[in-house]
């Protein structure tokens, strides 16, 4: 066979050149066209732009702020208020007990900072999907409502979240914002009350006296230095029995994890005290506590007397609880309130027959 001519070589070479070219050009417009896929999906999309984009979420709050009187939250399963009264800010719902200062910094300094984002869906069925179904309408947002001294509302917002990201919306709108900005968690009231009433280390416990629902008496002491479980009944009563030493060391050290879960006045209280509580330091603070089974659940009162000078413990705790009862978890308070006979056996057996109780408050 003869061998291709020299024209046929240069049209195949050339050929293959263009062969290779609109390969080339095929695969950079494919490029090209993934390229712009792909902005288009993480570019801001002409509908997320806004004019209010930047702008405050409450335009007035900075003007208002000095002259705030109330805040209020709705959810659809819950509703609290913060309000001013003779300067101290309190919760209503608990009959004025004072709120956490840091909190209601951090809630004033993100209202007033809060700006608008990009714009989001305007669908009202797809607000849950971002934390603003109206909670009037048992939807899944917070209607926050501020309210001047007067008591005029001046401004109103629906926020919720998603994972980190904060939303709001106008109540009177169907267009919701992702939010630039932050607020403290504000779905339970009792994060904004300051219940850590009793500050004490277990070690320092020297003794516990008890009264029981049955009006049996307990003293429980240890020497200091001793471990959790060295606690004994003393006298009158050193000729009990423990019937275990973690039966003793359990009430006997509960006021060292003291957790209220909530707060009313101690005037709402409807029945009697069903125990008594009195924990004793090595270094003289004694705190009588006070137990009551509720129809709303399980509460204790306080008070502290502190031997020596100054006493300034008892004064602070004493601040703090005068006036109001502290409600437990069934479990906690139980810790306060066990029967004698489930601690020890009583040296005179009698003594531990159940009768009526005849505790004295």
């Amino acid at each position: 066979m003869a061998p291709p001519a020299q024209g046929d070589r240069v049209s195949a070479t050339l050929d293959t050149r263009r062969r290779k070219t609109v390969e080339w050009l095929s695969i950079t417009a494919a490029a090209l066209w993934i390229l712009l896929f792909l902005m288009s999906l993480f570019a801001p999309a002409q509908s997320d732009v806004s004019p209010r984009t930047g702008d405050p979420v409450l335009p007035n709050f900075s003007t208002v702020r000095s002259d705030t009187g109330a805040i209020s939250f709705t959810m659809a399963d819950e509703r609290y208020t913060l309000e001013r009264r003779q300067g101290e800010w309190v919760m209503a719902e608990t009959g004025g007990y004072p709120v956490r200062e840091d909190r209601l910094a951090t809630l004033a300094e993100g209202l007033e900072t809060m700006t608008w984002g990009e714009r989001r869906t305007a669908e009202p069925a797809r607000f849950s999907r971002i934390g603003l179904g109206d909670p009037r309408e048992d939807g899944n947002g917070i209607l926050i409502e501020v309210f001047a001294s007067n008591g005029s509302k001046s401004a109103e917002v629906i926020t919720g979240r998603r994972n980190e990201t904060l939303y709001a919306r106008d109540p009177g709108e169907n267009v919701s914002f992702r939010v630039e900005g932050d607020l403290p968690p504000l779905y339970t009231r009792e994060a904004w009350l300051d219940l850590d009433i009793v500050d004490i280390d277990a070690s320092s416990i020297s003794a516990v006296r008890l009264t029981d629902s049955r009006g049996q008496t307990l003293y429980l002491s240890r020497v200091p230095g001793g471990d959790a479980r060295s606690f004994r009944p003393a006298p009158p009563y050193h000729n009990d029995t423990l019937r275990s030493r973690l039966a003793a060391s359990t009430p006997a050290l509960a006021m060292s994890h003291l957790s209220p879960i909530d707060v009313k006045p101690q005037s709402e209280l409807t029945t009697r005290p069903v125990a008594r509580h009195i924990t004793e330091t090595h270094d003289g603070l004694e705190i009588d506590l006070r137990a009551w089974r509720e129809p709303d659940g399980f509460w204790v009162t306080l008070r502290a007397v502190e031997a020596g000078e100054g006493a300034r413990r008892a004064q602070t705790i004493n601040d703090r609880a005068e006036g109001w009862a502290f409600k437990l978890t069934e479990y906690d308070w139980r810790e306060f309130t066990p029967l004698v006979s489930s601690i020890v056996r009583r040296a005179d057996p009698a003594a531990e027959t159940p009768g009526e109780s005849n505790f004295q408050p």
